[in-house]
């Protein structure tokens, strides 16, 4: 389009220009040719209307110059015998230009006081001018395909620069809907395809978090609902496994943990939304919570031979924690170490600082570095990996952290705003 536009720019240009030009150079030839017939006639004096012999100046190459007498026949210099009707007029006393017979003709009346007594003829071929007029118009065209020459070069180039970082962009697009979410496109110094690029970067950025987030929640989800349903699930194998098992007492057990299945659910879908800090869950006492907890997993650590051990200092005892965030926290964290740990395990609450501190601590050794162990994937178990890293989303939406404070033995402690 770029190449169409300025062939019709130097068309619209050149037409008019080699029309001027023509007129230009035709009319410069006319006043050359005045020139000399004016020249001419100055020499001519009034002795030549009595025959005497008249000289005039030489022409220029390519020019005729002659002199007629009031007869308006050749007197001297070059011509044609007669006058043509040019100079018949120019012997009425005025100035003429005109083209006639194939030549450029100016005439000039010579004229002594108020009588005319002859007419001075310069002439040329038009094809002498014309070979001026077709030279200029070579040049002209010369330019203007070297000028379309150049445009073609440059729109090439220009192309290039418009369609690499565009062909980039599609790659990385093609990229992306192959399921390479890490692809980005580069910038290229072009401000509208730079900003084509930065909305598809970010397009992509956000498809990729919200894949991302959605499968963190799909894993949170089935790892939590995962270890409420283990639980139900030995509570009430444990009561059908041994008959005189009370079963009202086992019935109010898998009630209770139902409850807390749900209480599981909600916190999982509080968690999956964009701000789970926005919508802090209902809080309850520091003691009421162990208490659940105690309750919920003593049977299922006592079944695989394992102490559960709750210690609730004095002064931390009343302290208001977010209970369904605390509960899943702790969960996983006894699951963890019931997995991984050995021995005992031991749940202790205590004020640290204004702080309330949850430690929760068995005898077994920590396998992983302190620093990776919260990283999502990571685990020694053969497991998912997803424990420790929904415990520390958890901690960090309700304002908290969780921390590995111990390796051998294994201990890890949530700190939360007293």
């Amino acid at each position: 389009m770029a190449v169409i536009a300025v062939s019709v720019a130097l068309l619209l240009l050149a037409l008019p220009l080699g029309a001027a030009i023509r007129l230009v150079l035709v009319n410069d030839e006319r006043s050359e040719l005045q020139r000399q017939a004016l020249t001419a006639a100055v020499q001519v004096g009034p002795d030549s209307a009595a025959g005497d012999p008249v000289e005039l100046p030489v022409p220029e190459s390519g020019t005729r110059l002659g002199l007629y007498d009031r007869t308006l026949h050749l007197n001297a210099g070059t011509g044609p015998a007669d006058a043509d009707p040019a100079s018949r007029t120019a012997a009425a006393g005025t100035v003429v230009q005109a083209t006639y017979g194939g030549e450029l003709i100016a005439a000039v009346p010579v004229a002594v006081g108020e009588q005319t007594i002859g007419v001075v003829r310069a002439s040329s071929p038009t094809r002498q001018v014309w070979k001026r007029v077709v030279l200029a118009w070579l040049i002209l065209l010369a330019a203007a395909l070297t000028a379309l020459t150049c445009a073609i070069l440059l729109a090439r180039r220009q192309a290039r620069a418009l369609s690499t970082p565009l062909e980039a962009l599609s790659a990385q697009a093609r990229a992306v809907a192959d399921g390479d979410l890490a692809a980005r496109a580069e910038t290229c110094g072009i401000p509208e395809i730079d900003q084509v690029a930065h909305t598809q970067n970010t397009m992509v950025t956000r498809l990729a978090s919200l894949l991302r987030h959605e499968r963190e929640f799909t894993a949170n989800a089935s790892h939590q609902l995962r270890t409420a349903l283990t639980g139900l699930q030995l509570g009430l194998e444990a009561a059908t496994d041994n008959p005189r098992a009370d079963q009202t007492s086992a019935l109010e057990q898998a009630l209770e943990r139902s409850r807390h299945l749900q209480t599981t659910i909600d916190e999982v879908l509080r968690l999956s939304k964009p701000d789970p800090a926005g919508t802090p869950p209902a809080t309850q006492a520091a003691a009421d919570l162990l208490a659940a907890l105690e309750r919920r997993w003593h049977g299922v650590l006592a079944q695989e031979g394992r102490p559960l051990r709750v210690t609730t200092a004095p002064e931390a005892r009343n302290a208001a924690l977010p209970g369904q965030t605390v509960t899943q926290i702790l969960d996983i964290l006894l699951d963890n170490a019931r997995r991984h740990g050995l021995g005992a395990i031991d749940v202790t609450l205590r004020e640290v600082g204004g702080a309330i501190a949850v430690d929760v601590a068995d005898e077994g050794r920590l396998a992983l570095d302190a620093g990776t162990a919260f990283d999502r994937g990571a685990t020694t178990g053969g497991g998912q990996g997803i424990g420790l890293a929904l415990a520390r989303e958890l901690a960090e939406s309700a304002g908290g952290r969780l921390r590995a404070t111990g390796t051998a033995p294994t201990v890890f402690t949530l700190l939360l705003p007293g």
